[in-house]
């Protein structure tokens, strides 16, 4: 994870187009830049070479010098762009570059700039990207009446749960989740260690299994939503996943705080039990939520939809 950076990758290719090196930013293992990583792999065959970036290189000094400067320095002769960095400390690399005689193209991709959208987003807005994860029955249930919910989601749904767990810089949940669950929040399978979040003011038992040392965990004691998204951003996580139940998870999403929702939905019909979603103040058609379909996929028998809320 790279958090609070965006991730970042950079390949370096000869004249002819062979890959001469290539490498992306982790900041767990290193402060180099993943422009710098791939400068160090490729030593003196940089020189005369192209190199290709996710992102628009840097232009200050931060935690490492400029990477705009070390491109420079190895006589790259030519930088490909995929997304412009808004961030106003770091823009203005491109120029930058190009004023030092380096040739440079931007070519936007979609798909990159969407795998850069929580740090796109926090960079706008000062606040991570808030995805709100439930798994419901077809009639978006995510209990029966009489509370048990394991499991509504099928293993495939579970196991792709990991993957969001693994991409993302912090897991929430609230102490009644943490309380009748008993979550370990750790990515199965995965070497990410998200920071796991209990926000609430019940007390939940020391010997959880989520307080043990495999990931840091940070007590939250409040049912204030203003003073949870303060600590977020002070943390400066990018993405933050929500697993909280329909109470929490509401009232993020009524507070504005939920930036996407995504859902697995079951085969399974009951009838009767808990809504996904509580009481969000709305009283007429007029003041629905909207939401984007972003992508649905199939997830072994379950199916998977993503959606951004609009506006947010």
């Amino acid at each position: 994870m790279s958090t609070p950076n965006p991730n970042v990758s950079a390949a370096i290719y000869s004249p002819d187009g062979a890959l001469i090196a290539s490498g992306f930013h982790n900041r767990k293992l290193s402060p180099d830049h993943a422009e710098v990583i791939a400068i160090k792999g490729a030593q003196s065959l940089a020189h005369g070479a192209t190199m290709v970036v996710s992102l628009e290189p840097c232009a200050h000094t931060g935690t490492t010098s400029p990477c705009t400067q070390a491109i420079i320095d190895a006589g790259i002769v030519k930088v490909i762009y995929a997304v412009s960095d808004p961030n106003p400390i770091a823009a203005g690399g491109a120029q930058v570059l190009k004023s030092a005689g380096i040739e440079v193209e931007h070519i936007n991709s979609a798909q990159l700039e969407f795998i850069q959208r929580a740090w796109l987003h926090k960079v706008a807005t000062n606040k991570p990207l808030m995805i709100w994860k439930v798994a419901t029955t077809l009639d978006a249930k995510v209990a029966a009446s009489d509370s048990t919910s394991q499991w509504i989601t099928g293993a495939q749904s579970r196991e792709d749960v990991q993957l969001l767990r693994a991409q993302s810089d912090a897991i929430l949940i609230g102490t009644n989740t943490a309380i009748v669950d008993n979550p370990h929040l750790i990515p199965r399978g995965h070497s990410a260690r998200p920071v796991r979040i209990i926000c609430g003011e019940q007390e939940v038992a020391a010997t959880n299994q989520v307080f043990d040392k495999e990931a840091r965990t940070v007590l939250v004691k409040s049912k204030s939503i203003p003073d949870l998204m303060s600590m977020l951003t002070e943390e400066g996580f990018n993405q933050v996943l929500v697993e909280a139940g329909p109470t929490f998870g509401s009232a993020l999403l009524a507070s504005g705080n939920i930036n996407e929702l995504i859902m697995y939905q079951a085969p399974k019909v009951l009838g009767g039990g808990k809504d996904f979603v509580s009481n969000l103040g709305i009283s007429t058609l007029d003041d629905h939520l909207e939401l984007e379909l972003l992508s649905v996929e199939r997830c072994g028998s379950d199916i998977k939809s993503h959606y951004a809320v609009k506006g947010r």
